[in-house]
This record gives structure tokens, sequence and C-alpha cells, in this order.
């Protein structure tokens, strides 16, 4: 992946990790559109920085994301770079029938909405030089959590259409994967401020070193989520599994994974 001269564009830029990419990948030299619903925060992330530029858009919303796709290429024909980054997150109880707004909202934010907008912008990406799509998708991809279950079914699913996407794109564009951990964003209430969650400016610091990278890894990941993204081929799943599900269901609501890692690993000994 080219690091400067790009054109890119990042979906949730309004906060948390999506901001901080941008403000990154602009310092590098790179124009950078942020898009997402709140058109205050994504002021507040391109405010006095030249380059940066605020789009609305809600991923969850299929007509919009065709015409935000038109309007995009429109206003910025080099557009080379998609970054799929905007999702949410909410906690589900399965022990009993329910209301399935949470879940269905997630599909939409978190699934659907990467593949549409990925889909509105594949003709333009395929002719563009240095093309790249980026998908957001979670350590949880590979160890989900109990109490969050269609997040996590949602992010297993983009790690696997991202694999079909990188196949069926050989050659025109490169597709990378970057999996965080749990970071201090506000992805849920209170999280930004949570022990046992990666910092955010520590994560976005070793996030960028890999991005930078030669050639860039088809999957960023950072140390702290490593445990997670091997850990059924390292046959620790089950208890990985055991210890996200325990650790949530207590009080603080998380742990990080190095402390997991290491109960686990006791466990094991």
């Amino acid at each position: 992946m080219k690091t400067t001269g790009n054109t890119i564009l990042i979906t949730g830029g309004g906060s948390g990790i999506g901001q901080e990419l941008a403000r990154r990948f602009n310092a590098l030299g790179n124009t950078v559109i942020v898009a997402g619903r709140r058109k205050q925060t994504l002021e507040e992330t391109i405010a006095g920085r030249e380059g940066m530029h605020a789009m609305t858009l809600d991923v969850e919303d299929p007509g919009a994301i065709e015409s935000f796709a038109k309007e995009i290429i429109a206003q910025h024909p080099s557009l080379n770079i998609l970054i799929n980054n905007a999702g949410i997150m909410r906690r589900e109880t399965l022990t009993e029938t329910r209301d399935l707004h949470d879940a269905e909202q997630s599909i939409t934010a978190n699934l659907l909405g990467p593949i549409r907008l990925t889909n509105a912008l594949t003709d333009h990406l395929v002719r563009q030089p240095d093309a790249v799509i980026v998908n957001v998708s979670s350590g949880l991809a590979f160890v989900p959590l109990s109490a969050t279950p269609t997040y996590s079914a949602t992010k297993a699913a983009i790690h696997s259409y991202t694999l079909s996407l990188r196949e069926q794109l050989k050659g025109k564009v490169e597709v990378i994967e970057l999996a965080p951990p749990g970071v201090q964003t506000e992805l849920t209430p209170g999280q930004s401020t949570r022990e046992g969650y990666m910092p955010l400016d520590a994560f976005i610091d070793e996030t960028m070193t890999l991005f930078l990278q030669q050639p860039t890894p088809r999957e960023v990941l950072v140390e702290r989520v490593e445990f997670l993204r091997w850990a059924e081929r390292d046959d620790r799943f089950d208890q990985a599994v055991e210890m996200l599900s325990t650790r949530s269901a207590r009080k603080d609501g998380a742990a990080s994974h190095q402390k997991i890692r290491d109960q686990v690993e006791e466990m094991q000994t």
C-alpha cells in the first residue's frame, strides 16, 4: 500500500479509530475524506487541517450509499483508497425471545454497509492506480464475545468477505484487513476510559507502523490482538471464549487481552 499521495475515504471518521486514522494518513501527505452521520463531529475531525474533507453518510441507508458514491467520485475523482471503518456494537441477551432491532441494525451497519459501499465504488476503484480497500473487522471476528453475539458474527463475516474480495480483486485492488483488539473509544458507552482496553494512541501508533511496512501486511494486527487471532490455531479457542464471556459478565465488563492470555496460559500449564 502506498502511504502518501492518495485520496482516502474513511467511514466512521468522526470519532475513535476512524478519526485518528484520518488524521495520521492526512499527516503523511494524503487527501482524506471522512464520512459519517454527524456533520459536527466530522467537522471537528478536519478542523484546521488542509487536505481533509467531511461528507455525511448513513451506511445503513442503501439509497444514501448510492448517492454518496456518485457524489464523492464527482468531487474527488482521484479517490483510490476506501477504509470501511463505521460500525456499531450492542449487547444482546439470547436467553429469551426479544426484539431483534439491535441485531438487525448491527448487521445492516457492520456488514451490509461495507458490502454496499464497496460495491458502489468498485467500478471506480479498479480503474485507479494504487487502489486499496481496507476492511476493519475485530479480534472478536476470531473469538466471539458472547455478550455481543451479532457484533461478533458481523465481524467474522467481514473477515470472510474480505478473503473473497481479496481473491477476486487480485491484481486490481489491494485488499487489507485491520482487526483491532478492544480499544479505548466510545464504541460502547464508557469504553474510552475503561481499564483493560488498549489506549487509542498506542493502537494507532502500532497500526500506522504496520501500514508503513512494505509490503503492507494483508492483515494489520497489533500485538495485543494476536492472541484472539490465533486462538484456534494455538488450541486455545474454547478457553478464550470462556474467559471473554466470564470477564464480560463481571462488573468491570472487560479485561485486557493480555490478562486473558495470561490466564489461559495458566489454565494450560
